[in-house]
């Protein structure tokens, strides 16, 4: 999807108007035809010098469902690792790294045994999916050489490809006898809900064997041993967690987890409900995905067509409340390029770099689906907002205005940062937006070059923005 770029003559657009704060009156909006002729003379401030100050830099999902090529997706990833690092990723996110009962067609979310990374000949294989450990130790080492944190993937709700035993706790023969190759964590069907009163945990996750985390052997083996899951990924490089639907299992278990090993945290919390987000990081100690900003720009782009809905709440996403805790992302393994997802379930390929700009302007951890950046018609774009998150997306988020077409929002900056002002545009013709901004008397330059005019404030800092029909811009000054 290519974004529309223009070129527009600043005499068409020197036009002063009132301007209201956060309100859908578009007596600040008005339509300017299109001109051919480049009116731009700077290159615009270097923004690897300048340090966002309030930025956590960027994640990089670093899978999508069903890799290829099967077994060597540790080999694939591992060179564009330095790409990623010099358009500020700091975090690459990991698919489980265990044996799955899939074997090496197995994406990880089937955990049999979290030890074999690899290297024992079960399942059908001895690769996983990605790769062998080795792979994934060079891959960690390399990641590590140029700054960056790795991520592991972590299902710590149930298991797969136990063997047949006499379950006394259900009365029935069930799949939970694990005795693996690697030697570590047997279980049998004393570790599994439900127990021996018939008590069962907050969630199950579809037929499979449902894990008990208050029995001893569990929480040893998961967190607490010496030889545990959770410190031989710490061993070997592993730096953070993305835990799996945390909806089945109780935030103690996270918080114990984290109080043994430590490391960036992130709940995946599949709910839309802000409110919802907000209790689960309080209980757990954790950030998490913000799927309530996911969706709100999914029904604001997409299924609403309506910029309002990404204004009308201070509180409908966890970013806007708690944004040190909130990665927020427009696309992930579940959400993106699935048939069973759904028409609502994704936001559109058309609608997704305006998605992406929403992200990267804001507050918030912003994630990059790693799909996406593989996309050359997404790349240049990609880069050009990572690099703007990482410089002047700095300091207090102010929504400057917001109708069902436009949206426009001012970050504050600071003494040593300008700040930022981010505008979007879903109609299907040009739009020009008058705006106050920080900056007096000041030439701007759209840092997307989605826009080739370099507007100038007046002494009271009120400038008229043009954006592009179904696109973007972050303006921020010029010199």
């Amino acid at each position: 999807m290519k974004i529309n770029k223009i070129n527009l003559l600043s005499s068409l657009i020197g036009v002063s108007l009132a301007f209201v704060s956060c309100s859908d009156d578009e007596s600040n909006v008005f339509n300017t035809p299109q001109d051919p002729k480049p009116v731009r003379t700077t290159s615009g401030l270097d923004l690897s010098q300048i340090n966002s100050e309030t930025s956590d830099g960027v994640l990089m999902q670093a899978f999508y469902w069903d890799v290829e090529p099967v077994g060597e997706w540790y080999n694939t990833v591992t060179p564009m690792l330095k790409n990623w690092a010099d358009n500020g990723v700091n975090r690459i996110w990991l698919a489980p790294p265990g044996k799955g009962q899939s074997g090496g067609f197995s994406m990880g979310y089937d955990p049999c045994d979290y030890f074999d990374l690899g290297e024992f000949d079960q399942h059908g294989s001895i690769r996983t999916r990605f790769g062998t450990k080795d792979e994934l130790v060079a891959l960690i080492d390399e990641a590590h050489s140029n700054d960056l944190e790795v991520i592991a993937d972590i299902v710590l709700n149930h298991n797969s490809g136990g063997q047949l035993e006499v379950n006394p706790n259900t009365g029935t023969d069930t799949f939970t006898n694990y005795m693996s190759p690697s030697g570590f964590f047997p279980r049998t069907f004393d570790d599994f809900y439900p127990d021996s009163e018939g008590n069962e945990d907050e969630g199950r996750f579809g037929g499979f064997a449902d894990l008990n985390h208050s029995k001893p052997n569990v929480q040893n083996w998961l967190w607490k041993n010496d030889n545990s899951v959770a410190k031989y990924y710490k061993s070997i490089g592993f730096d953070g967690w993305r835990f799996d639907f945390v909806k089945g299992f109780s935030t103690e278990w996270i918080k114990a987890w984290n109080a043994e090993v430590g490391g960036t945290s992130i709940g995946e919390n599949f709910d839309g409900n802000a409110d919802v987000l907000r209790r689960w990081t309080a209980d757990a100690e954790s950030s998490a995905f913000d799927f309530a900003c996911f969706f709100k720009l999914d029904e604001a782009l997409d299924r609403n067509n309506d910029l309002r809905i990404l204004a009308n709440n201070d509180r409908d996403m966890l970013r806007k409340t708690n944004p040190e805790l909130a990665f927020t992302f427009t696309a992930n393994h579940d959400t993106d390029g699935r048939d069973e997802v759904g028409e609502d379930g994704f936001i559109s390929p058309e609608k997704k770099m305006i998605a992406y700009s929403y992200i990267l302007a804001h507050d918030g951890k912003p994630t990059i689906f790693i799909s996406d950046y593989l996309n050359l018609d997404f790349r240049k774009d990609l880069q050009r907002l990572m690099a703007i998150h990482n410089s002047i997306a700095s300091g207090e988020v102010t929504v400057l205005f917001s109708s069902k077409d436009l949206y426009a929002m001012r970050r504050e900056g600071s003494d040593n940062n300008p700040g930022l002002i981010h505008t979007i545009n879903i109609s299907d013709e040009v739009k020009n937006i008058v705006v106050d901004t920080n900056w007096d008397n000041a030439i701007l330059f759209d840092y997307t070059r989605n826009v080739q005019l370099e507007p100038i404030t007046n002494s009271e800092g009120r400038v008229t923005l043009p954006i592009p029909p179904n696109s973007y811009g972050v303006w921020s000054v010029a010199e």
